[in-house]
């Protein structure tokens, strides 16, 4: 939870006492949350129970001892500065969270974020970037990153909340926003489908930038309009309009992601009647 500081705009004692912030690295400060953003970032999150929680410049530890007591989430805070560490433990047992929550004084980019659910952070927006492939390369499709004022370059956020904030007085004044990303599963290449009650054989042919998704799809080799497409961590959704055996059709493919097969349920209308069947489709070589 980190945010570059003009200090020296705040050099009263009063002001040098509402926010408790630190150097860490020689250039960025810690700063705390304000309450108001710590919820919006775990309401985008939803950390569960049993899942595994990194923030990633942890400060005070206030993310993670509030999953944990909050959500059940088993949490790690990593942060540069021994003095938030060990103010963060004392935290973590006075809340008796204790036993879910791990600090640590230890570089974020040394941090191995495999098999982690959840990554929040509030970092410049320069260590964001740097900190991109190696989220889209250690993260699991599905696992959620939020981030506090600062996106994450040219990987589109999935969702943002900005909220209206008197007490903010660093970054964007007056304001937070909140960013929140699913990590996409690889859903490039060609998939086939049998779909005895449209048309029998369907192709999709995807490209993919991060979760944007361009579709070509085909029904027995007749070109279908792909009308909507939507990655969502592993879950897709394509709706596709054409006509099929002389008859025009909407339809809803929705489904999941996973090792080279996509499986879900398919929406089937043709403006009368609404049929709902199981699809699955297998990525070829």
């Amino acid at each position: 939870m980190r945010l570059f500081l003009l200090s020296l705009l705040f050099g009263v004692a009063a002001a040098a006492s509402a926010q408790i912030w630190a150097w860490d690295d020689g250039t960025t400060p810690f700063v705390v949350s304000p309450d108001a953003v710590v919820e919006r970032m775990l309401y985008l999150a939803q950390p569960k129970a049993g899942e595994r929680l990194v923030d990633l410049g942890s400060g005070d530890g206030r993310i993670v001892i509030e999953a944990a007591k909050r959500f059940g989430a088993t949490g790690l805070g990593v942060d540069i500065d021994p003095r938030l560490v060990n103010l963060s433990r004392a935290r973590a047992k006075e809340a008796g969270v204790e036993s879910l929550t791990r600090f640590e004084v230890q570089d974020l980019f040394e941090t191995d974020l495999r098999g982690v659910s959840v990554v929040t952070m509030y970092l410049l927006p320069e260590v964001n970037l740097k900190l991109l492939p190696r989220l889209l390369a250690q993260l699991k499709p599905g696992a959620r990153i939020v981030s506090h004022d600062y996106d994450l370059g040219p990987w589109p956020f999935d969702e943002m909340i900005e909220l209206a904030l008197a007490e903010k007085m660093v970054g964007p004044m007056g304001r937070s926003r909140v960013f929140l990303w699913l990590v996409p599963a690889d859903a490039r290449g060609r998939w086939i489908a049998e779909v005895p009650e449209l048309g029998g054989r369907w192709q999709f042919d995807i490209t993919q930038k991060y979760q944007v998704l361009d579709v070509d799809a085909r029904a027995g080799g007749a070109g279908m309009v792909v009308r909507g497409a939507r990655l969502r961590g592993e879950e897709i959704r394509l709706a596709i309009t054409g006509v099929v055996g002389g008859k025009g059709y909407n339809s809803l493919f929705a489904g999941k992601v996973t090792d080279g097969r996509i499986e879900g349920n398919l929406r089937i209308s043709d403006g009368e009647n609404f049929k709902t069947i199981p699809w699955k489709a297998t990525r070829q070589p």
